[in-house]
């Protein structure tokens, strides 16, 4: 089965909670509000988690996409 073009995977993250790595390392978990063709995203209810650890919360994030390592679904609960 096939998942489409990258860019259609990104579409259907829209709205819901992602995983967003850094190149620095650090991820954001959150839900993916909005995402623009240089992969800025913008995360709401947003959590800096650091090798495992939660070390803030935000309620609105914005990454610049220059830094994004890679987007992906957040496991399901």
């Amino acid at each position: 089965m096939s998942e489409g073009t990258p860019s259609e995977f990104l579409k259907r993250l829209l709205r819901k909670p992602v995983i967003v790595k850094l190149r620095s390392g650090v991820c954001y978990h959150g839900r993916m509000s909005c995402l623009d063709g240089f992969m800025n995203v913008a995360l709401e209810d947003t959590r800096e988690v650091v090798d495992g650890e939660v070390k803030a919360q935000y309620g609105d994030a914005f990454v610049r996409g220059n830094n994004v390592l890679f987007i992906s679904p957040a496991p399901s609960a």
